[in-house]
């Protein structure tokens, strides 16, 4: 019998775990694991916070996630501090996770960097911790890969739930979904399947 999981997806704004690892999260709850989503900040530089807070639960409902955590910090003012460490080591306690998904240090985006520190820290006793790539991650070295050919249309439900946000890609006349796309379609012919979601570990055990 496969035990059920804890799976706890990190990001520092609505949309960045969506982007990241949707498809992943989706071929999850699916097969009945229980997802958990932490979202560090409002997102309000990128919109009005109360809106990009009801777009952040539409999708966590498509997902298949029961739950928010909500870091409650400002959208580009988030603190490498003890307080952050410790809100992110409260929900650890809470979820008790066997794998979380996390945003990629490497990024042209402070909260970004930020949150990658604060987690590295709060999860040194947690055995699987994946890193994600968003559209501002730099020098990203996957070496994990997921399929997500069946749950890639899910995907993009996910994203466009995110209203507010899917032509905010700074690249003229191209939307989220575009490059959500384009990235899976990279990803996995590295991983030599049709589309795929790729992560850099930071420890992954292999249980035998």
């Amino acid at each position: 019998m496969i035990k059920r999981m804890n799976i706890l997806a990190i990001g520092a704004h609505p949309d960045d775990i969506e982007y990241g690892c949707a498809g992943t999260l989706i071929k999850y709850a699916e097969r009945d694991h229980r997802i958990h989503l932490m979202v560090l900040t409002g997102g309000e530089e990128g919109g009005e916070g109360e809106i990009r807070n009801r777009e952040q639960h539409a999708a966590a409902k498509i997902i298949g996630s029961k739950q928010v955590f909500w870091g409650g910090y400002r959208d580009t003012q988030l603190p490498l501090n003890k307080e952050l460490i410790d809100k992110i080591e409260e929900v650890l306690g809470e979820v008790k996770p066997d794998l979380i998904l996390v945003n990629y240090g490497d990024d042209t985006h402070q909260d970004h960097r930020v949150l990658t520190e604060a987690t590295m820290s709060a999860t040194r006793y947690v055995r699987n911790v994946l890193f994600f790539e968003v559209p501002t991650t730099q020098n990203f070295n996957p070496q994990v890969f997921v399929d997500i050919s069946d749950t890639l249309e899910l995907k993009f439900q996910v994203l466009e739930a995110h209203e507010s946000q899917v032509m905010k890609t700074n690249i003229e006349d191209m939307s989220i979904v575009e490059l959500a796309r384009a990235n899976a379609t990279f990803r996995g012919i590295q991983g030599r399947v049709k589309f795929a979601e790729a992560f850099a570990p930071l420890r992954l055990f292999i249980n035998i």
